[in-house]
C-alpha cells in the first residue's frame, strides 16, 4: 500500500482524537508507521480513540494547536517524516455558537501548524486538510474545482477559505522551492460518513444514537444532496498525496508542492438525506411498526443544498479515484455502528478488518495507491 512509503515512518497527526484521525491513526499504524498524535482533548463521548485504545499504541499528547510553544516542543523534539494536520473545530452548528472559537482554532491553529514546519530541520512532507466548505458556494450542480473562488456564507466556511489562504502564504513565503526540505499540499472532502463519529449535528451521528435506543430520528433538511463518501475514501487521498510527494521526482514535484487537491466520491454517490436514512434504516432489523425518521422544519442555521467537487487533478496527478459504490459506503456505515450497539464486539478489530476490505478491493480495481 502506498509503496510502502509509511513503513518505519515517523507520522505526525493532528487531531489525532476525532473521527478521521482516529481511522487515519489505525491505519497507519496497520501499514507499520510510528504515529505521534497531537489534539487538545478527546472531542466526544463515545469516543472511537477510546473505544480502540489508541492511546496505548502511539505517543499520544494533548496540546491546542493554538499553543504555539507546547506544539514547537512537541513537533521539532519529534522531527516527524510526514505530518497530517486535522485539528479543527469542524461543526457547522458550533461555529455560530462560538464564531471566535471557530476562527481561532481553524486558522490560528493552522498558522502555528505551518510555523512549526518553517522551523523543522529535516525532510518532511506535510498534507493539511481543510474541508470542500472552503468554497464559496453558489450550488451549481458541476463540482468545484481547486481553482475555483474559496469564501462561504458562514462562519465554518469563511474558516477553511481564510485556512486555504494562510496555507498558500507560507507556502509561498518559506516553502516555494521545490528543493525545500518540507514539502506540503492541502486536501479538500466532505460529507464524509463512517463508523465511530459522535460528533454534533451530524445526521448520521444523530440517527445511530436515536435508534440505538429505540427513538425515531428528526430529519431537517430531508432533501439536501450530498455526495456521500466513506471515511476511508478521503483518508487515502491523504495518504496516496503524501506518498506522492515523497517519492516524486523533482520534475513532478512542482506540480504537488504547494498544491491543494479535491477527494470526493463518483458523482453517482450524491443522494439526498433522505434516500440516505432509508437505506442506512434497512439494515437495523426494525420492527414493522417503528418509524425511523420523520421530518422537521426547524432547520436552526444555514446549511447548503448542494456543494460536490470536481476530482480531476486527484485523478490526473495521483491517479487518485473513489473506491466505494454507495451500498459498499452505507453498509460499513450501519455495520460499524450495529456491532458497536448491539454485540459484544472487538471494535478496534472490526475497524481494522474494515480498512482490510477497503485495501482488497482497491487491489481488485487495481488503483494506483494500492501497490
Amino acid at each position: 500500500m502506498f509503496a510502502g512509503v509509511y513503513e518505519g515512518k515517523k507520522v505526525l497527526i493532528t487531531g489525532h482524537t476525532g473521527f478521521k484521525g482516529s481511522w487515519l491513526t489505525t491505519w497507519l499504524l496497520k501499514l507499520g508507521a510510528k504515529v505521534c498524535g497531537v489534539s487538545n482533548e478527546i472531542p466526544t463521548n463515545p469516543s472511537m480513540f477510546s473505544e480502540l485504545g489508541l492511546d496505548k499504541l502511539i505517543d499520544h499528547h494533548f496540546c491546542d494547536i493554538r499553543d504555539l510553544p507546547k506544539l514547537k516542543e512537541i513537533v521539532l523534539s519529534y522531527e516527524p517524516d510526514f505530518v497530517f494536520h486535522l485539528a479543527a473545530q469542524p461543526i457547522v452548528s458550533v461555529s455560530y455558537e462560538d464564531p471566535l472559537e471557530t476562527i481561532s482554532t481553524n486558522v490560528l491553529g493552522t498558522a502555528n501548524v505551518l510555523e512549526c514546519l518553517r522551523l523543522l530541520e529535516n525532510d518532511c512532507v506535510s498534507v493539511l486538510i481543510t474541508s470542500d466548505k472552503c468554497y464559496e458556494n453558489v450550488e451549481w450542480e458541476w463540482g468545484y474545482k481547486e481553482t475555483d473562488h474559496l469564501g462561504g456564507k458562514d462562519i465554518y466556511s469563511g474558516s477553511k477559505g481564510a485556512a486555504e489562504v494562510i496555507i498558500h502564504a507560507y507556502q509561498n513565503s518559506f516553502f516555494a522551492s521545490s528543493q525545500n526540505n518540507v514539502k506540503l499540499a492541502t486536501g479538500r472532502a466532505g460529507n464524509v460518513i463512517g463508523g465511530g463519529d459522535w460528533a454534533k449535528d451530524r445526521i448520521v451521528v444523530d440517527c445511530m444514537t436515536k435508534w440505538s435506543k429505540g427513538d425515531t430520528v428528526e430529519l431537517r433538511s430531508p432533501q439536501a444532496t450530498r455526495p456521500w463518501q466513506h471515511v476511508l475514501e478521503p483518508l487515502s487521498g491523504y495518504m496516496a498525496l503524501g506518498a506522492k510527494l515523497f517519492l516524486a521526482p523533482d520534475d513532478e514535484v512542482a506540480n504537488l508542492h504547494g498544491e491543494s487537491f479535491n477527494f470526493g466520491p463518483k458523482s453517482e454517490q450524491s443522494r439526498t438525506v433522505l434516500d440516505l436514512m432509508h437505506d442506512l434504516s434497512l439494515l437495523w432489523d426494525f420492527e414493522a411498526d417503528f418509524t425511523p425518521y420523520s421530518i422537521t422544519d426547524n432547520i436552526p442555521f444555514h446549511e447548503a443544498g448542494l456543494l460536490k467537487l470536481n476530482c480531476d487533478k486527484a485523478l490526473f496527478h495521483l491517479k487518485w479515484e473513489a473506491n466505494l459504490n454507495y451500498q459498499e459506503c452505507v453498509g460499513l456505515v450501519s455495520k460499524w455502528y450495529y456491532n458497536f450497539y448491539n454485540a459484544e464486539c472487538d471494535m478496534f478489530a472490526l475497524t481494522t478488518e474494515q480498512i482490510e476490505f477497503y485495501e482488497q478491493k482497491s487491489i481488485q480495481q487495481t488503483l494506483s495507491w494500492s501497490k
